[in-house]
């Protein structure tokens, strides 16, 4: 999260699935699919905080209708889903990690990557999130911004979608313990791979097929990436507003006279 936003390359076609929790190296993860796959990869957090409004705003409407449907009703999201990756040689990060068993009806021959990492420290990490994304001034701050004016109901979905897959229990420990079983009763264990970013090239190039490349395992720092997203919308929404109380000002002055 915090990178620029993927353009998709027509013709390309999703060959991994990224189901590692958000929080789990996910950015430098997607970084290393790029080079591997010499294409497009999907993460989700940043196509729908640094990307155009139609990416968060679509997702929105596919999580509703997922979360409000019974078992034949979630099947209609599978060609909204399909349109939003068309282009695209790999998707990571939430929602794409709680949409695993629709990506792989999607993408049969994909393979399924799980990243992993110390759980306790994921919950730390995990908390730090939580608590900026529900900041009580978000909603106003971004209210201007178009796209992002819907983080917090994104955000809101997300959560519930998280309930559905994982069950009522809400703490992050259960959380992350319950995604990895959960991926293995949905997943083919010979299709599926836990990888920490921390192993390099080897078990991921293995598990793709793919010959280790003679550069550096990206890495992303994750935390640093998120600050600078959220400082870059919360100012683009304090200026907005700033313009609009300008404007206000003006138009105060203007028939006052």
């Amino acid at each position: 999260m915090g990178q620029h936003a993927s353009k998709p390359q027509p013709g390309e076609k999703i060959q991994v699935i990224g189901a590692g929790l958000s929080r789990t190296a996910t950015a430098s993860f997607s970084a290393a699919l790029g080079i591997l796959l010499d294409g497009p990869v999907y993460h989700g957090g940043t196509q729908t905080t640094m990307g155009p409004p139609v990416e968060i705003e679509s997702w929105m409407s596919i999580l509703r209708t997922w979360a409000a449907g019974d078992q034949d009703q979630k099947q209609q999201v599978l060609p909204r889903i399909a349109e939003r990756l068309d282009g695209y040689v790999a998707v990571t990060d939430a929602p794409g990690s709680q949409f695993v068993p629709e990506l792989l009806q999607l993408y049969p021959d994909a393979k399924v990557v799980c990243t992993v990492r110390d759980p306790a420290a994921w919950v730390k990490s995990h908390s730090q999130v939580a608590s900026l994304s529900t900041l009580w001034f978000l909603r106003a701050v971004l209210l201007p911004l178009p796209g992002m004016r819907h983080f917090v109901d994104y955000i809101n979905a997300l959560q519930t979608q998280w309930y559905k897959v994982y069950g009522k229990d809400r703490s992050s420990d259960y959380i992350y313990h319950r995604h990895i079983e959960w991926l293995k009763e949905v997943v083919p264990a010979d299709r599926l791979l836990f990888f920490d970013v921390k192993e390099g090239w080897g078990p991921l190039c293995k598990a793709l097929g793919k010959e280790v490349p003679d550069v550096p395992f990206p890495r992303i720092n994750d935390s640093e990436a998120i600050d600078r997203t959220a400082q870059y919308h919360m100012k683009r929404g304090m200026v907005r507003w700033a313009g609009v109380i300008a404007l206000l000002a003006i138009a105060a002055v203007w028939f006052k006279r």
